[in-house]
């Protein structure tokens, strides 16, 4: 393990001096590790270059395996470790969640818990069943409802659906809007890839209404820009709406039974829970949102 430490070090700095100090050993011991690590692969794993050093092609790929061993290693010792306030958590959310949910989250849980390490993965729902079921995820932060084998989940909130509307639309002349007016209006959407879309379209089907979708985007912020240019209009949750003035987009509530969308972590029951694990299950359960 000290061979390949000190072998990504010299890869990284292009330099054995640099790579010594970063290493906290002398230059002469690090030199006689890496040609050790040499004479065992019988490659030479550096081109010597005056005062530098540059991986030879046979360095560039032992370099991919080392940087995975020390990885694994690195995790490993993190898990049998097993601190409430420190290690590594792989958290994976939707997109229309991530950049306006999250970084509330882990500046907060950061403040608690500074020597954790919070990884975040962003993809629709589908993909991150399949992390979790894999193990590459931890925890998730998800919209209700799922349906996955050994997926557990636990409520955090519930948040409405709002209209957004041109400003320039009648409709934003008014303090609520109606769904059957809203339907009315071409509309614009996230691919079906996302459970945004199936959530509002089943609304819209519960009231036995039928919106003419127009257009699609792949993120929130294309459906936003979308309604903006007067494209159409749509419905977006309350944790998307900007902060302050929002020129060109008004948001209203829809009258009578307004759209929501329930927000909860999801986790493989099946799958070892650290304390890191638990700490941020309850961070999060105890914040107000």
């Amino acid at each position: 393990m000290h061979q390949l430490r000190y072998f990504a070090k010299v890869a990284e700095f292009g330099n054995v001096t640099r790579a010594a100090e970063a290493c906290h050993v002398s230059q002469p011991s690090l030199s006689q590790q890496i040609a050790k690590l040499e004479r065992e692969l019988g490659q030479p794993l550096f081109e010597r270059l005056g005062r530098g050093v540059r991986l030879t092609d046979a360095g560039r790929l032992f370099k991919r395996y080392a940087d995975q061993i020390l990885s694994l290693t690195e995790d490993a010792c993190t898990r049998v470790a097993d601190t409430p306030d420190s290690g590594r958590l792989i958290l994976a959310a939707i997109p229309t969640i991530a950049p306006y949910f999250l970084p509330a989250v882990l500046t907060g849980f950061a403040r608690e818990c500074p020597k954790a390490q919070i990884e975040i993965v962003e993809d629709t729902t589908a993909n991150i069943l399949r992390l979790l079921a894999e193990g590459d995820a931890d925890l998730a932060i998800l919209a209700l409802p799922i349906q996955a084998e050994h997926v557990h989940t636990k409520t955090l909130f519930t948040e409405e659906l709002l209209a957004v509307l041109p400003s320039s639309h009648a409709l934003a002349k008014r303090p609520k809007v109606g769904l059957k007016d809203l339907v009315a209006e071409p509309f614009v959407v996230l691919n079906e890839a996302h459970c945004l879309t199936r959530n509002t379209m089943s609304f819209c089907e519960r009231h036995a209404a039928s919106p003419l979708i127009t257009s699609k985007g792949q993120q929130l912020l294309t459906v936003l820009e979308l309604v903006r240019l007067g494209q159409g209009v749509s419905l977006i949750p309350a944790m998307a709406v900007p902060k302050g003035r929002d020129k060109g987009r008004e948001y209203r509530s829809l009258s009578g039974d307004r759209p929501s969308r329930t927000i909860a972590l999801a986790w493989n029951r099946m799958h070892y829970q650290t304390q890191l694990f638990k700490r941020f299950v309850q961070f999060l359960s105890d914040s107000p949102h």
